[in-house]
């Protein structure tokens, strides 16, 4: 009987994401040719947790026209940022039987332009990035150049924590390889020891385990070049590939999973807000659930 019970459970696991993706993912993101009143916004987008590309969203942002290199040394190129640094560009990332973060410097912005530019050289790869509102603790001067929120997205969501994610670029490209909530029986997760990358001296990377915090959770595979024999269900999943270019603002809904890369000199602003833990988010917690128990091969 509990044999029985079982197979029920991972067939229906098998068959639930393509009967989501049949009744509400898109074959491909979206786009629309102007912002969405917030009616419209919420009703088409959040609610249904579909994600979109919002063309001519920024165009009255400064940012778009003088966020250039010269004009970011002029500004604020003496300014300290936070670096992350990591010798192969991939932060938060699994290595081994590890989950390691960067590690983290001061430097000036001028240096790291240096860096981007070649005129100057530091071990590893640079990345100036936070996810705790760096622009306002660390570049408040460029500021001025963007607006403070999203009027139509905060008119429709509530502003609070780290869920909802509408993605700004303001030069260069991101590129972003999308899984729906649904998909999630077919992705894998396993428990890692966090660790962090410390650069040596010697320029060098050695990875220090962080024996105080809980194992982390974390998506094992790489989904440009995954491992199948490995993890086999992964072949059912189907991701929605985009490309959110300068001006554009990319939708992320909550709970999507998501993998993300870029062209050189990319520059992108985030707005974060609240999801709502209404059904939706129980639903997707009971399918999170389940898949963890029926361990699908």
């Amino acid at each position: 009987m509990a044999a029985a019970a079982l197979d029920a459970l991972q067939r229906a696991l098998r068959e639930f994401p393509a009967a989501a993706r049949e009744l509400s993912v898109p074959l491909d993101v979206p786009y629309l040719d102007e912002p969405p009143t917030p009616l419209h916004f919420y009703r088409d987008w959040v609610c249904p947790n579909r994600p979109c590309i919002i063309r001519n969203a920024l165009k009255h942002w400064s940012a778009l026209q003088k966020w250039s290199l010269p004009y970011l040394r002029a500004t604020v190129g003496s300014t300290e940022v936070s670096v992350a640094v990591t010798p192969d560009g991939y932060a938060d990332a699994v290595r081994g039987d590890r989950f390691v973060m960067p590690a983290e410097r001061r430097l000036p912005l001028s240096y790291v332009l240096d860096v981007l530019e070649g005129q100057a050289q530091h071990p590893g790869v640079l990345y100036v990035q936070k996810q705790c509102s760096n622009l306002p603790t660390e570049l408040p001067q460029l500021l001025s150049d963007l607006e403070p929120h999203v009027p139509w997205a905060s008119e429709a969501l509530v502003h609070k924590d780290h869920y909802e994610n509408l993605y700004c670029v303001v030069s260069g490209e991101k590129h972003f390889l999308l899984h729906p909530p649904s998909d999630r029986p077919f992705i894998p997760y396993e428990l890692y020891t966090p660790a962090t990358y410390q650069l040596t001296e010697e320029g060098t990377f050695k990875i220090v385990d962080e024996e105080a915090m809980e194992k982390v959770p974390w998506i094992p595979l790489d989904p440009l070049a995954p491992d199948l024999t490995q993890y086999p269900c992964y072949s059912q999943a189907q991701a929605l590939r985009c490309t959110v270019r300068a001006g554009e603002l990319l939708y992320l809904p909550s709970l999507w999973f998501h993998h993300v890369q870029q062209s050189h000199g990319c520059i992108a602003v985030n707005f974060w807000y609240d999801m709502e833990y209404d059904l939706k988010y129980s639903y997707f917690q009971l399918l999170d659930s389940l898949t963890k128990a029926a361990v699908l091969d």
